[in-house]
């Protein structure tokens, strides 16, 4: 047993989330936070230096990279410091994006202090905690894999919820239209429906694309 604290750096861009993480966190025994960022690109370039062991990452920040963007660029470096995502967004949009892109753990902004606690030191060994919504998903996705849908679907599917044509999903996922049909036609299977609407109003119940 080492006397090391777990040295954390808070990657949030509201001021508040950062404030509320930094007093549950400080008054852990075998915590510190060594730094903060409001930025994913401030928080690769901060997870670079060699001093951090957890990343308590957002996954939205405004403009420029996302969460995920950020998880995969700290995750790739050697001996890289483990990214415990922190967010207020539990679909399938959100999760299966950074859990592919190397987060160790995934928990909603709603989680009790305590559990927040026992999740960092979870994450500075390597090991896994996930929020019970998002383990629940990811064990019936394994489940049913054949009625899953896929992370390129979930892009589609969003889109098609924005309102966006097949014309204007294909340029902006810089697929053909074709590809696009392709795509809507398994998500129609999968979800039982026949129609956009209904894959929307499916999809979101499902929590497999966020509220609008």
């Amino acid at each position: 047993m080492t006397d090391t604290p777990i040295r954390l750096l808070l990657a949030d861009d509201h001021p508040v989330v950062r404030a509320g993480l930094r007093a549950v966190l400080e008054t852990e025994p075998g915590m510190t936070v060594v730094a903060e960022a409001t930025t994913a690109e401030d928080a690769i370039a901060r997870a670079a230096q060699g001093d951090i062991d957890v990343v308590l990452m957002d996954l939205q920040f405004g403009k420029g990279m996302n969460g995920a963007q950020a998880t995969a660029a700290i995750t790739a470096r050697a001996g890289a410091p483990r990214v415990l995502i922190v967010t207020t967004y539990d679909t399938d949009a959100d999760t299966l994006p950074a859990i592919e892109a190397g987060a160790t753990g995934y928990l909603l902004k709603d989680v009790p202090p305590e559990d927040l606690a026992v999740a960092v030191r979870t994450a500075a060994t390597g090991r896994t905690t996930l929020a019970p919504a998002v383990a629940d998903r990811l064990i019936n996705r394994l489940r049913t894999p054949g009625t899953a849908v896929t992370r390129r679907e979930s892009e589609v599917l969003a889109l098609v919820a924005e309102g966006l044509s097949n014309q204007a999903i294909g340029a902006r996922l810089h697929l053909t239209e074709g590809t696009v049909k392709s795509h809507l036609a398994r998500i129609y299977a999968k979800l039982g429906v026949d129609s956009r609407t209904a894959a929307v109003a499916t999809a979101t119940e499902l929590g497999l694309i966020r509220r609008q």
